[in-house]
């Protein structure tokens, strides 16, 4: 995750200390906070970070992942979607279990359901948390409740990168930093980007999972306007 920031030109800091959160809040942009890891003494940080984050103004992103995968971990998501994230992103089977669909399940970080699937979840959540939703999949969707965004970039080698959903989670953030005004389009752009250095990669050479990760950062790294331009797959969903 932090590779993949620095690779777009991001400034990484990795924290989790309930006794440094409020000052490392000030300094940062943005804030990503992702339940991968999770235990009972990072949930109060986890909280207190988002808290802060809210009474600065400034943005975060909530990556509820394996969201589904067990009570503990779903009821500190649906604890930290109070606080009222600007972008919630996670594949299918997460966004579905968040929003408490029926039948939805997890395999860990793997998505059982299309995002397609979720999309009605998706939708009750950004509107009940005034948020946007990031649905990770063979094709992206991102709503804020209303509108739709689609990206088709990507490639289905992705799933077999461990992280990868969280680095592209740490990517939106960034992108939203930037453009904050913005967030359901910075977040499509910034699946889209990610996607785009994936396909990248293929062409680069790639021929698994570890020769894919080392080509989607050398690609983000050095990506221009013109690649962008010349192979994003962006619509609105109908």
């Amino acid at each position: 995750m932090a590779n993949t920031l620095l690779a777009v030109g991001a400034s990484p800091a990795m924290a989790h200390s309930y006794d440094e959160i409020e000052e490392f809040q000030q300094v940062a942009t943005g804030l990503v906070v992702n339940v991968g890891t999770l235990t009972s003494d990072w949930v109060a940080s986890m909280q207190l970070a988002a808290k802060t984050a809210n009474s600065l103004s400034k943005p975060w992103v909530l990556d509820p992942v394996g969201a589904g995968a067990t009570t503990f971990r779903t009821k500190t998501i649906v604890s930290l979607l109070k606080l009222r994230p600007t972008l919630i992103r996670g594949n299918a089977s997460e966004i579905m279990a968040v929003a408490g669909a029926a039948g939805a399940t997890t395999r860990g970080v793997d998505s059982t359901a299309a995002t397609s699937d979720a999309l009605a979840s998706g939708k009750k959540l950004a509107q009940e948390y005034g948020c946007i939703v990031g649905i990770s999949g063979a094709d992206d969707l991102i709503t804020d409740g209303t509108s739709v965004v689609k990206v088709s970039n990507g490639d289905v080698m992705m799933t077999k990168i461990t992280a990868g959903g969280c680095s592209v989670t740490a990517v939106a953030c960034a992108f939203i930093t930037a453009a904050p005004e913005e967030p359901l389009l910075a977040t499509a752009f910034a699946l889209a980007v990610f996607g785009i250095s994936a396909e990248v990669g293929i062409k680069a050479g790639a021929k698994g999972p570890g020769s894919l990760r080392v080509e989607m950062l050398d690609a983000l790294y050095s990506m221009k306007a013109h690649h962008i331009k010349d192979n994003i797959q962006v619509g609105a969903y109908t």
